[in-house]
């Protein structure tokens, strides 16, 4: 019964971590998230939770803290959303970014297989990974080419989640994830910063809005659709891999016209392109091919793009008319 089911989430402070505790918890799971001892974590995302949910400490980069917490917990299943996943952050702490996200990943497969091989674990992989691949869109059989030290670190979670399957018999699969956002969306991400920016030009907090690559194209969803879908793939008879996104594309310009358009504003003249904000090696186009999931999973995207803008819009023009602006803005 899902009543009496354990499940460890790592990464549980993040936008996908937030929303799939609160998907487990109404799913009747004993829900525990894995989170570092920093002194400068945020429980912002899941503080209506707290109450709810049991908070334990571990740490990619420390494989006993993983084995550690595994036989104390005894999870049924392992969610693996922790990574260093920002795009930008991976060009300046490549090294970081690799043993968070690429080794952190073999570090929990091989706690799981050595205290119980019948964990079943959820990998999240990224659209990051197929880069600037030609063939669009990208599906489960599109050859990989990623584009940045974080793509790259992905890639290889990604490899040896399938090499763990394969070689050990373990119930581990991957969700090869597109771009998507919500409110709860990091600020440091283009999507958050566009909502946030138009917000505060139309409420008189700012007079231009900043940003890198406009005629970036990506495939946008909502997150707590997605989250969904991890849920889904460890229910299934067998660990199988998908490709998750909306199957449109959209630009970084089309996101800024409608967020701007949302609030009665022309975003051409506040927007503006910053050299310090374009990526060393760019990512021109990413569209998914999500049939198999359509098909296996009787899984398909609800939200529309602008729905999804404007809801983070509209989340960030109550944030900032609750909280006081800061001085001299």
């Amino acid at each position: 019964m899902a009543s009496e089911r354990r499940v460890l989430v790592t990464g549980i402070t993040g936008q996908d971590g937030s929303y799939l505790a609160e998907l487990l918890v109404e799913k009747g799971y004993h829900v525990t998230g894995m989170v570092r001892r920093s002194s400068s974590e945020n429980f912002e995302r899941i503080a209506h939770l707290v109450d709810r949910i049991e908070l334990r400490q571990g740490d990619l980069l420390d494989q006993l803290s993983l084995v550690n917490l595994l036989q104390d917990l005894q999870p049924h299943e392992v969610y693996n959303l922790a990574a260093q996943s920002f795009v930008p952050t991976s060009f300046s702490q490549p090294i970081l970014t690799a043993e968070f996200t690429a080794l952190g990943v073999t570090r929990l497969l091989e706690a799981i297989r050595l205290v119980d091989p019948t964990i079943r674990f959820y990998q999240a992989s990224s659209s990051e990974m197929f880069g600037n691949v030609p063939e669009s869109p990208q599906s489960e059989t599109t050859p990989f080419q990623p584009r940045s030290p974080y793509g790259v670190a992905k890639l290889y979670g990604h490899w040896i989640t399938l090499n763990y399957r394969e070689s050990y018999g373990l119930f581990t699969c991957s969700g090869i994830l597109f771009n998507h956002e919500s409110p709860r969306r990091g600020r440091e991400f283009v999507t958050r910063k566009i909502a946030e920016g138009a917000s505060r030009v139309a409420l008189g907090l700012a007079e231009r809005l900043e940003l890198g690559n406009l005629d970036a194209r990506r495939d946008w969803g909502y997150a707590p659709e997605y989250v969904e879908v991890m849920w889904l793939m460890l229910q299934q008879e067998r660990p199988v891999d998908y490709v998750i996104g909306t199957g449109e594309q959209h630009t970084t310009r089309e996101f800024c016209e409608v967020a701007f358009a949302h609030l009665g504003l022309d975003y051409r003249p506040y927007v503006q392109v910053a050299p310090r904000f374009l990526r060393p090696a760019e990512v021109n186009s990413l569209l998914a091919d999500a049939s198999k999931a359509h098909r296996e999973l009787d899984w398909k995207p609800r939200t529309s793009f602008t729905e999804l803008v404007q809801i983070m819009v509209d989340a960030e023009v109550d944030r900032l008319r609750r909280e006081k602006p800061p001085e001299g803005r």
